[in-house]
């Protein structure tokens, strides 16, 4: 069985684990961070700036795979259809 994220078609059975994240700028140059949805949604309120939202895929091989969104609605979005695949099958 696999999904479809931005029309690359990853076949469940490799994925370990499948997680939503927020990309924060820590603050130093450049440089940015996961973060968990629900942190963001309760207590980072006005208390980090997001650059974007990413699906992350980790993989049998130890390999990660990072789909990047630069916008809450265009993640979400994804989030639902992912949801609606895995429905499916």
């Amino acid at each position: 069985m696999t999904i479809t994220i931005k029309d690359e078609i990853i076949n469940r059975e490799q994925i370990i684990k499948l997680y939503p994240v927020a990309i924060i700028e820590t603050g130093e140059e450049n440089e940015t961070t996961h973060i968990s949805i629900e942190w963001i949604d309760t207590e980072g309120v006005g208390k980090v700036i997001v650059v974007g939202y990413a699906i992350v895929i980790n993989f049998d091989n130890s390999s990660t795979k990072e789909f990047f969104y630069p916008t809450r609605d265009e993640f979400n979005n994804a989030i639902i259809d992912i949801q609606k695949q895995l429905s499916k099958n």
